[in-house]
């Protein structure tokens, strides 16, 4: 009897202790499912249990040192933060609701503290409704559709730093609505239209209300079809395309009443100017190998701005001018070391190249190793300035740069 009773217990007890654990895996089970679900894809994600939220991180640093040797000069060093960046994106509610919010942090990113202006720590900052694959509508504040080089970020570059003319002559982020429609297909022909209507202020603008404005429109080709692994927007063919790949593109670009030497960047200018700009471009890829080929020309008739406007003999700033080209052609070995070369010339209107701003000639080689495609990666870049002033005048500038890129 004693022995039926101790079975009888211990039946009961390991009943309880069974229920016990699976009430116990249960409660678990509810508890994950009430968190985040996480990936690691291009950053760190995290997505709701219930679908409605989605936040995606990513950050990124570049650290350089650079020595310049400047015509007539002792050689000078620097080294300093290029970037720091974090980046968030995502949706709220709807996949077809889109946000993305990017912040920089590097002093060369923010630019110098001056009296009167903001600081330009927010880079991106809007809302992108997406109804399809098709079609995409942004509001807010980010890149124009510019030319290939511009619209990269700058973490997926194969030198250290964007060509001459992609500084001068380029358009940058600004503040308004743009529309896309994307006719894209991995194997045959294939086509992007863009098109923004913006401020013309460039980013974190917070001054008076204007009558400034600027017109974007954008056409982009692929003849053989996308890229892979998106490589229309990095440098480079680290994706290695079996066959070849192409694209051709061109932008046209209005900026009305300028308040800036180059539209949304550079200095202010003492007189609202109205100028119109092209950029057309090219990138071909096939098995490690990339070419690259631009045109940019920023127009204007007169691109003087003077202190007084009836003292031609005053202060004056002026409108960048003038017009350039790039070629950029590397390859990649398959121990992931690249070899890169490119050439620039940079001419100016006629007006400031009287002004004895100079028409430059530039040449650039670059040593680059990836360890893990271009979020990790050391870069080694030697350039060599040739500038040719309207008094005869000549100069010849170099530097060397090595620059370390890391993030997710």
């Amino acid at each position: 009897m004693k022995n039926i009773f101790l079975a009888l217990l211990f039946l009961v007890a390991g009943t309880s202790q069974a229920q016990i654990f699976k009430a116990s895996e249960k409660e678990n089970d509810l508890k994950l499912a009430s968190l985040p679900y996480y990936s690691y894809g291009k950053g760190l994600g995290m997505t709701s249990a219930d679908s409605i939220f989605q936040l995606n991180i990513r950050f990124r640093m570049q650290n350089r040192v650079t020595v310049y040797g400047e015509d007539g000069e002792d050689t000078k060093y620097d080294a300093h933060i290029r970037r720091l960046r974090l980046r968030l994106d995502g949706y709220v509610g709807n996949p077809h609701f889109l946000y993305v919010l990017q912040l920089s942090f590097a002093p060369g990113d923010v630019g110098a503290v001056e009296e009167g202006k903001n600081l330009n720590i927010i880079r991106d900052a809007a809302l992108i409704y997406q109804p399809n694959k098709h079609w995409s509508f942004t509001f807010g504040q980010t890149k124009l559709p510019g030319n290939r080089q511009r619209i990269n970020s700058s973490g997926a570059l194969q030198l250290t730093d964007r060509s001459i003319n992609n500084a001068k002559f380029n358009i940058d982020r600004d503040f308004g609505v743009q529309a896309y429609y994307l006719h894209e297909f991995k194997d045959k022909f294939s086509y992007n239209i863009k098109t923004a209507v913006s401020s013309g202020q460039g980013r974190n603008w917070t001054g008076k209300a204007t009558d400034s404005y600027a017109l974007t429109g954008r056409v982009e080709l692929f003849p053989m079809g996308t890229f892979s692994k998106g490589g229309a927007y990095y440098e480079g063919d680290l994706a290695r395309e079996s066959s070849l790949k192409t694209m051709f593109s061109a932008t046209y670009y209005h900026n009305n009443n300028a308040k800036q030497s180059q539209g949304q960047l550079g200095d202010q200018l003492y007189q609202d100017k109205n100028f119109d700009g092209l950029l057309v471009d090219f990138i071909g890829k096939y098995n490690g190998w990339a070419a690259m080929a631009s045109y940019m020309n920023r127009m204007s008739d007169d691109p003087i701005a003077y202190q007084n406007p009836n003292d031609i003999n005053s202060d004056f700033n002026y409108v960048f001018a003038g017009s350039g080209m790039d070629y950029q052609l590397s390859y990649i070995f398959p121990s992931n070391y690249e070899v890169i070369g490119r050439f620039s010339n940079q001419r100016m209107n006629d007006k400031l190249f009287e002004k004895n701003l100079p028409n430059t000639n530039q040449y650039s080689i670059g040593v680059t190793k990836y360890f893990w495609e271009h979020t990790f990666k050391i870069q080694s870049e030697l350039t060599f300035d040739e500038l040719q002033f309207h008094n005869g005048a000549t100069k010849n500038n170099w530097y060397f740069r090595m620059q370390f890129e890391i993030g997710i």
